[in-house]
Parts: structure tokens; sequence; C-alpha cells
């Protein structure tokens, strides 16, 4: 009997960087592997989309879609490079309106990409109707996805075979076109059994011509079982990464799968010793890259709180960045209330960054005292419908907390009718900054938004993390030095200098290094110190000194965790001394500007 054939997608340069490093690899550092893993006998690869497409401009200081062509370039002309998109929201947190939806996917075809892995992470058939038309008039693949995780414990009502079930024939009735299946697995919590019935299902009502793909992570340690699950359902394809960005909160490893197929009827077709080499070629380029501890381990709590490897590391190394990496397990524990009390939303993005966020807010603000705008606008219904109701209470707390009622409106009805999410709003953004007026620059206008101005203003920055050298050790010891032909005796230890019998403590920096800003400052007269709530990065200062405000004013605002929060006056007034710049980084309680 022969034996089937197992096709996979490598994901190491979309969602293994992401899972690992939060995306923020320059493609310099990588493209040699890419390179390698054509050369392997890879032909599909995971080229770009997602967070790959912000975080080029917001971390790389890279045009996302210079990335995509170069990837092309380096593959050939037959590779099967695939990006990610998120529904209505493509390669944003937020929705979008009809003309940028298609203008994304006549972008991805312009720049050499081959197939769009399309999702909605509620499950909402209406979210993927003219995304996916848009994708494949414009000469692409729909490769149509439904999105999956297990409930915490105790929680029914959605998550399980009956329901992806419905959720896909909702998909088939309203006629969406598309060239394959996946299942989509973003937080790894599924178990073997419901992966296993949900594509056996799956496979009945979409007959046999039509490829099912399967894609989970390593996170709670189920990611093997659940792929030989899924083969054995009918599944023909898998998502496979590579060492160094592979098992932990990745997609499993390509050699390991193949290990797994060992002895059995199936087999992957690739030249194993070149994937070996290729892994050690990809470990060697990222030695630099600081590899979180978090990101190589399975994390025994997640399908309590089911948190995707693509956000888990990013969301560590963002508290590691703000020196708030202690409160992590405590984020992570809450996550589980505000997904409960939350629609039952997949946690997959942007949903999953909306939990983390208000997890993340209910610890170091209090419990539902600030509604994270995502999280509020999603139980109010502002994405789709919720697969189940959310909380009422949470409900309530969020109209009142962001002065908007509940809607059962279509979003993307709702963002048609917004002036603000139009091709010819971010044209104008354009033409106002004396900026080129190409599709290219207004959907990342539209995708990024002041990051992506900035960008395009030259204004980029590279936000990617390297290992800490080691120190360099003091130096110490009994020297005679000169000045001015003048000898003196000075004998060093450490930062303690003596010098002809008298000490002294010193410190040597870089020149134009500055003293970290002091988390206070003493008032004088009647001023007041305008502090940072939490630690973030400052995106817009709102004022100048002599500007008069009132109490409550936002005078600057700070992102935090990918959100972007407004700083209020704590006093009405004149401000005096803005102590500041867009872009610092600020801690909790430092002080910002003072009010006269």
């Amino acid at each position: 009997m022969a034996k089937k054939l197992v096709n996979f997608m490598c994901t190491a340069f979309r969602d293994g960087f992401q899972s690992v490093f939060g995306m923020r690899v320059l493609p310099k550092d990588y493209f040699p592997a890419v390179e390698a893993a054509k050369d392997a006998g890879i032909r599909y690869f995971e080229a770009g989309g997602g967070a790959a497409f912000q975080s080029a401009f917001f971390y790389c200081n890279q045009n996302a879609f210079d990335v995509m062509d170069e990837f092309r370039s380096i593959t050939g002309p037959d590779a099967n490079l695939q990006t990610l998109a998120r529904g209505i929201n493509v390669v944003g947190l937020d929705s979008m309106s009809t003309d940028l939806i298609k203008l994304h996917a006549k972008l991805f075809k312009k720049h050499g990409m081959t197939t769009i892995r399309n999702f909605d992470a509620l499950n909402d058939p209406q979210n993927m109707i003219v995304s996916g038309k848009a994708i494949v008039e414009a000469g692409l693949k729909h490769q149509m996805t439904i999105t999956i995780m297990s409930l915490p414990p105790g929680c029914t009502g959605a998550h399980d075979p009956d329901f992806y079930e419905q959720t896909l024939r909702k998909v088939l009735d309203a006629d969406v076109p598309f060239d394959s299946l996946c299942l989509k697995d973003a937080s790894g919590t599924t178990t073997p059994a419901i992966v296993h019935e949900t594509i056996k299902r799956m496979r009945k009502l979409i007959g046999e011509e039509k490829h099912i793909t399967f894609h989970t992570h390593e996170t709670a340690g189920c990611s093997v079982l659940c792929s030989m699950a899924a083969l054995d359902a009918g599944a023909d394809t898998l998502d496979l990464s590579m060492a160094p960005v592979s098992g932990g909160t990745c997609q499993p490893d390509i050699v390991t799968m193949w290990h797994a197929l060992r002895g059995t009827d199936y087999v992957m077709d690739v030249n194993i010793d070149k994937v070996l080499q290729t892994e050690e070629m990809l470990k060697d380029l990222l030695k630099d890259y600081l590899l979180p501890p978090e990101a190589t381990k399975v994390e025994p709590r997640v399908p309590w709180s089911p948190l995707p490897g693509g956000a888990l590391t990013a969301n560590t190394q963002m508290m590691r960045d703000n020196g708030i990496l202690d409160k992590f397990p405590e984020v992570v524990k809450a996550m589980e209330e505000v997904v409960r009390k939350g629609g039952f939303g997949t946690s997959v993005t942007p949903v999953s960054q909306f939990y983390f966020q208000q997890a993340f807010n209910n610890v170091m603000q209090g419990k539902w005292k600030k509604i994270a705008e995502g999280y509020g606008k999603m139980v109010l219904g502002y994405f789709g419908r919720t697969p189940v109701e959310p909380d009422p209470e949470v409900i309530r707390i969020a109209s009142e907390q962001l002065g908007l009622e509940p809607t059962t409106r279509s979003p993307l009805e709702i963002n048609d009718e917004n002036p603000k999410k139009q091709v010819s709003f971010y044209r104008e953004q354009l033409k106002a900054e004396n900026l080129p007026e190409t599709d290219e620059n207004i959907f990342i206008a539209a995708a990024c938004g002041a990051k992506g101005i900035a960008f395009l203003k030259g204004e980029g920055k590279i936000g990617v993390r390297y290992k800490e050298k080691p120190a360099a050790k003091s130096a110490s010891g009994n020297y005679e030095v000169k000045v001015n032909g003048k000898a003196y005796q000075v004998s060093l230890d450490g930062d303690k200098v003596t010098v002809s019998g008298k000490p002294y403590t010193v410190e040597v920096k870089e020149a134009g290094a500055s003293a970290p800003a002091s988390s206070s400052t003493a008032s004088s007269g009647a001023s007041v110190d305008v502090k940072a709530p939490v630690p973030g990065t400052i995106m817009k200062i709102l004022v100048s000194e002599g500007s008069v405000v009132k109490e409550n004013d936002p005078v600057a605002m700070i992102e935090v965790m990918k959100m972007e929060t407004p700083i209020p006056a704590p006093k009405s007034g004149t401000v005096g001394k803005i102590l500041i710049h867009q872009g610092d980084q600020v801690a909790t309680d430092q002080v910002l500007m003072t009010l006269n």
C-alpha cells in the first residue's frame, strides 16, 4: 500500500519569528536561510502578512512590500508564498472598509504572494465574505479558515465539533469562494479528539478535492498528537517550523514531525539532512538575538488562559522592555476571567491581544476599572457577533467607559460609512505630509497609523532585541598617571579610584548617554507634576509649554501593550516644563511635565 504524502508549509519566517521574537527580525539576517530552505526542497512558505506587516515598519525600519518582493526573488516564481489576513481587519488590529480590504488583496498580489489564509477570530461568516471575494478577485488563492481553541474548563456553548461544523456550514451557505480550508489553533489548546472529529466532519462537508490544512502550536504540549489526529481524520497539509523557532510557543519542527511519521502510513517529501543544515544555519544567523526563555517552554496553564504563542512572547517582550515582566504570571491568570466573560471569540489576533490587554489592565489598574478599547468594542459588537453573548455587566461597563452603545450592525457597514476609514482619507494624510500618494503608501498609512507615516517620513526606528553583551570587567591595579608632566600615583578598584592617597568614586559611561529620568521631581510653588500612569512609550505630546489646559484634558498619548491611552491633566493650569520627547520610554510615576 502506497504511503500518503504529507504536505507542509514552512512557517519559520513568519509565525516562527512572531512566536519567538515578536516578528522583530531584520530580513537581511534571515534571507540566507530562506535560500537554504529552498535548496532543501521546500516550496511552500509563510512569507508575510499578520503581524509581519506592521512589525516591518514598527520595529525593523523596513517596508513590508519590499520584504515580500525579495522573498519572491529568492524563492523563485514557482514557490507558493502565503500570507495571513484577519478577515476585515486584514493585517491590522482594527477593522477596515471595503475599499481598503480590496486594496490589501490587490497589493499582496502585486508584490508576489500566491495564497492568503483568511480568518475571522469571532468565526463570524459575515466578516469573511467581502475579504474572501476580494482575495479571489485579485487573482490570489483563498485559504478559508476556521479558528479553534479549547474553552477554560467548565465553559460550554462554543468551540466544539458542533460549533465548528455549524460555522463552516454558514460560510459555505454564504457562497464564499475558496481554494483550500484551514483549521487554525493559534493557542495550541484544542484536544486531539476535537481536532479529529472536526476535520472528519469538514472533510465530509467539502469533499475530497479541496485540501485541508491543520495549524497548531506546541504551547500546551499537544502539537504532535493533534497533528497526527488531523492527518488520521483527513488533513492533507501541516504547518511546521524550523529550529530555533520551533516547538515551545511555535509550530512543531519539520524534523520532529518527520521523525514522528516514521513507521506510519505517512511520508514527507523533503531532504531531511538539508533541513537540518538549514536549521543550523538559522541558529547561527540568529545567535545574537535575544531568545526569550518562555518561547522554548510548554505552558501547562494555557488551556485555562488560551494565550497564543505569537501573542505570548510579543507581550512578554513588551513587559520586559517596560520592567514589569514579574506581572506576567498574574496577567495570564487574570486572562481566564476575561475569556470567560468576553463572548468566547477565538484567542487569535486581534482577539488574543484584546484578551491580554484587558487582563493586563485588570492587574495593573484594578479589575474592570479600565476597559481596553479593543476588548470593549468586541463585547459591544463592533467587530461582529461573538460566538456567545458576553457577560451583561462587562457590556454595561464597556458601554459606559467607551461611550458606545451595543450594536448588531455589520462592522463593515459601519466602516464603510466612516470617512476616516476610506482610501480618500489616507490620501489626504499623505498629501498633508508631502508624501507620495501611491497605493502602497495609502495602505501603509491605513494599517500602521502614525507609525506608518513616521516610517514614510524617514523617521522609522529599529526595535530589534539582541542579547546583552557581558559587561566589561572593571580595571584594577596600581598605575602612574602623568598630567601635563606631573606624575600621580593612581590605584583602581572597580568604581573606587585613589589618587595620591585621596579616594574618589567614579562612573564611566559612553559619551552622550544620559542618566535615567527620575521617577519624581520636586515641585515648587503651586506647580503640579503630570506623571506616567503606567510604563510605556510616549506616542504624542498634545500640548506645548505655555498651553492652558483644563483638568482631565489629554496632554500626551502613551502606548503600552499596543494600546494608546491619553494621559490627563491632573489639574487645570498652564503647562510649564515638558520633560519628555515623542518616542521616549517612560516608567510608572515618571514626571512628564509640570503644570503651573
